[in-house]
């Protein structure tokens, strides 16, 4: 297995992804700490890994409370002996669908404070257990947008934050062992319902023809001509993940089918 007797913290667990990876991890040996805002649905993921033979552990942590966050990375590395992998899939809030002059700021702003903040957090938080023995894996994961995406809202620029903090935390924490990658992401037909686009972008009122027709002009914009799955999202994450990627750090792994070269 690729995470054998390794310790790793997913926050937003609960969601979709986080949910999807979490069970991954699980199922290739790692011990699994899921962190979010709502104990049903983190419940629900620990359930299916106890289920399925895993190791999972929940915790209600608000990642923007910095203290909370800190607490409970300390609280993981003192029963596990340290944390080995940190992914951060905590939700951003971000608008889309309107034209970046007609947005209100604060709806524009959102993801991008959001976002970075989050990831610092939880970064910074089991940084200080992984230098402490050498080693350990930061992660993140967002759609790519900063390559320039129109009616994207602030989703572009908290991506280019998150790389831009993907690819400084690796060249600082390099010589002390640690690795930080992120994976792009877009269009995850497993993740997207009418219910979570209209979340996002209000003017997306679908039926289940018209989310076909969305699903379809995304497979249409990759160079693969599919839509990458969750599954394969997951065994990215996790070989990323793994000490077979012990050379990976400091990049972000295209993970999108090609949608834009990277």
């Amino acid at each position: 297995m690729l995470l054998n007797n390794k310790t790793a913290i997913v926050y937003g667990a609960g969601g979709s992804i986080g949910g999807a990876v979490a069970r991954t991890f699980a199922r290739e040996g790692a011990r699994v700490h899921l962190a979010g805002r709502t104990r049903e649905t983190l419940d629900a993921v620990a359930k299916d890994i106890t289920s399925a033979g895993g190791h999972a552990e929940t915790a209600v942590v608000d990642a923007l409370d910095e203290a909370a966050v800190d607490a409970h990375a300390a609280s993981v590395a003192a029963e596990a002996g340290g944390i080995d992998i940190s992914l951060n899939l905590v939700t951003r809030g971000d608008v889309q669908g309107v034209p970046i002059v007609d947005m209100a700021v604060d709806d524009f702003v959102r993801p991008v404070v959001t976002g970075i903040t989050t990831n610092l957090i939880t970064a910074r938080a089991a940084v200080r257990h992984m230098a402490e023995r050498g080693s350990g894996v930061i992660l993140t994961l967002n759609s790519g947008s900063a390559h320039g995406s129109p009616m994207m809202g602030g989703t572009g620029a908290a991506d280019g934050a998150i790389d831009v903090l993907v690819r400084n935390l690796a060249m600082e924490l390099g010589p002390r062992g640690v690795r930080a990658v992120g994976l792009w992401v877009a269009g995850i037909p497993e993740t997207l319902t009418p219910e979570s686009l209209a979340a996002t972008d209000s003017s997306l009122q679908l039926d289940e023809e018209g989310l076909r027709g969305i699903l379809d002009n995304l497979a249409a914009l990759r160079m693969t001509r599919r839509n990458p799955t969750l599954p394969e999202i997951c065994a990215t994450a996790a070989f990323l993940a793994s000490d077979h990627a012990g050379g990976i750090t400091g990049t972000l792994v295209n993970v999108t089918g090609g949608m834009f070269p990277g």
